[in-house]
């Protein structure tokens, strides 16, 4: 392979792959997530691999980016970032100075186009660090943990979508089935820290549910993430009903003067990836106190170097920082590890939706593996995996035969529960 770190070639596979019916406040999870696996390709030989999310809009500013980047240099990210028309640091959700709308879980933050660099600055990066026989996290650098420690990502589901069989994990419609669910979590991954997606059952419910993990799983770290479920009253009524129960409690309530009021009624930190999603808002977050803990996410922040520059933000604010996801395969795995080897501020494992990934694009010979809670920060070239070309061609197929969509949880709802509503706060 020679050094030339022009790019040559430019691809688009958007892909679907399957997913149970988690629930989340808004509805729950369709039997399939669109996804956008980028490579770039240099004169070199070097592909560079990135994944972002699969809706129309992202489509269509990476498609439009995808024309204009041959001939552009991997080293050039400034070019990047002219070519697809977005400064990450700047172009990010404009600053809110009021109650910030309720948007779908996981798909509000960021602008199209910041989602669609993020996803080809991590393929440029990757594509640097193959070129140079280097690991990303040494072109950001450098690491600064040897393996970075996942959180165990809880979900109330249904057994199964219409019209299929009931799934391998089944029903978990109670707090004593999420405890089951819970203990095979810990057993095939260790996890050291425990996340319930909240919003679904009664909170009275769901306060039932931490009580009985902490029960079972003593010293495990427990954080709840309800998206916005909870008036102000009832957020605060959780917090002191689960006193002592949490690491943190996440967006329970909906824009940032609701949630100053309720982290001015309670000692339990609140952390949050929906009032606080770009530069422009944390100024707003830390003058009203409306949280302590800013949760990072490369997809919507604006990439692997932005997501750093979070860090320092935050470490001199006085911020605390942990990490986000959303339904993803292995690339975004890869890149998630990446820059966490990096932040030195992150001071809660991350979240994942992995173990909930039956099919992945990437080789599993190279596929990041959770162990004991951790991910291993390896030191192979760019993120350290590859594509797995035939799971590639049968996840797009899967796609071309869906067409494009943009994720809907309450459409998908309204297939289990005719006439849903997405009601936001409903207690």
């Amino acid at each position: 392979m020679s050094g030339d770190s022009t790019i040559r070639a430019v691809r688009l596979t958007p892909v679907a792959f399957a997913e149970p019916p988690l629930r989340n406040s808004a509805g729950v999870h369709g039997p399939a997530v669109s996804r956008l696996v980028i490579e770039v390709e240099t004169a070199g030989g070097a592909v560079g691999l990135g994944e972002t999310f699969g809706d129309p809009a992202v489509l269509a500013a990476a498609r439009e980016a995808a024309q204009r980047l041959p001939g552009v240099d991997v080293f050039d990210l400034a070019g990047l970032g002219r070519v697809v028309g977005v400064d990450p640091l700047v172009d990010g959700q404009p600053d809110i100075t009021g109650p910030a709308e309720v948007r779908e879980p996981g798909t509000f933050a960021g602008t199209t186009r910041v989602k669609a660099y993020s996803a080809f600055e991590v393929a440029f990066l990757d594509a640097q660090g193959r070129l140079l026989g280097r690991p990303v996290h040494q072109l950001l650098g450098g690491r600064v943990r040897a393996e970075v420690e996942f959180c165990g990502y809880l979900f109330f589901k249904f057994g199964a979508h219409p019209g299929a069989p009931v799934d391998d994990w089944g029903e978990v419609l109670d707090p004593a089935a999420m405890v089951g669910l819970a203990r095979r979590f810990a057993d095939e991954y260790g996890f050291g820290a425990l996340k319930v997606k909240g919003g679904v059952l009664e909170p009275d419910a769901e306060v039932e549910t931490l009580r009985l993990l902490a029960a079972e799983f003593p010293g495990v770290a427990l954080r709840i993430d309800p998206n916005a479920a909870w008036t102000v009253p009832t957020s605060i009524r959780v917090a002191e009903s689960a006193a002592g129960l949490l690491e943190y409690l996440e967006d329970p309530t909906a824009g940032l003067t609701g949630m100053a009021e309720v982290a001015a009624a309670t000692p339990t930190p609140l952390a949050t990836n929906m009032v606080v999603t770009s530069f422009r808002q944390i100024r707003r977050c830390v003058e009203l106190g409306s949280a302590g803990i800013v949760l990072a996410d490369h997809h919507f922040w604006g990439g692997l170097r932005a997501t750093q520059q979070l860090g320092a933000v935050a470490a001199s604010l006085g911020l605390r920082l942990s990490m986000h996801s959303n339904s993803h395969l292995g690339i975004s795995l890869a890149a998630m590890v990446q820059a966490a080897a990096v932040l030195p501020g992150l001071d809660y494992s991350c979240d994942t939706h992995y173990p909930w990934t039956v099919e992945d694009v990437v080789d599993v010979a190279g596929a990041p593996v959770i162990k004991d809670g951790r991910v291993t920060v390896g030191d192979a070239p760019g993120l350290g995996v590859t594509l797995d070309r035939d799971a590639l061609a049968r996840m797009h197929e899967r796609w071309r035969r869906g067409g494009e969509q943009a994720r809907d949880d309450v459409a998908a709802m309204r297939r289990h529960v005719p006439g849903w509503v997405d009601r936001r706060p409903r207690w």
